[in-house]
């Protein structure tokens, strides 16, 4: 995986991710200000996000914050500007491609992550010991998201 250390977005969303947000919350916050967001919208709107999907364990919520995020940044068009969509469209492929060869587990998709199998999946959050950290790639994989973003709003 990407070397983190000497991105203060990164520890950003890492330090927010063990203080108790969630996987989106903890990216979305991270980078809130520079997307011209309140921290406490940006935490309302991205809460339902984390858990990939309110714990159901689809698209990493890491990656919706990060796609929630370039939406503010790159979104501003109007709805009849296809072109706006495709780049817009074509950021956040990108985007998913990249996060796909760094976490070293190629997918995006939080339970293939997570190494967990289909089943139906409990909406109770699981309790954040020191356990669970040794365990989950989640606050790495919430660095890995906000510092993939300092290289794609540098670049875009």
């Amino acid at each position: 995986m990407k070397d983190l250390s000497s991105s203060p977005r990164a520890q950003k969303a890492m330090q927010l991710f063990r203080q108790g947000y969630n996987c989106s919350q903890s990216v979305v916050l991270a980078w809130c200000e520079d997307a011209g967001l309140d921290f406490s919208t940006a935490a309302a709107f991205s809460a339902g996000f984390g858990g990939g999907m309110g714990r159901m364990r689809e698209v990493c919520g890491t990656c919706t914050g990060a796609f929630m995020i370039l939406g503010a940044k790159f979104g501003g068009y109007p709805p009849e500007d296809t072109d706006g969509k495709r780049k817009m469209y074509e950021i956040i492929q990108k985007f998913a491609e990249r996060f796909k060869e760094e976490n070293g587990a190629g997918t995006i998709i939080c339970r293939e992550l997570l190494g967990l199998d289909g089943k139906k999946f409990s909406p109770v959050p699981t309790p954040r010991t020191e356990e669970y950290y040794k365990k989950r790639p989640c606050p790495e994989l919430a660095g890995l998201a906000a510092a993939l973003l300092e290289e794609f709003i540098k670049t875009e």
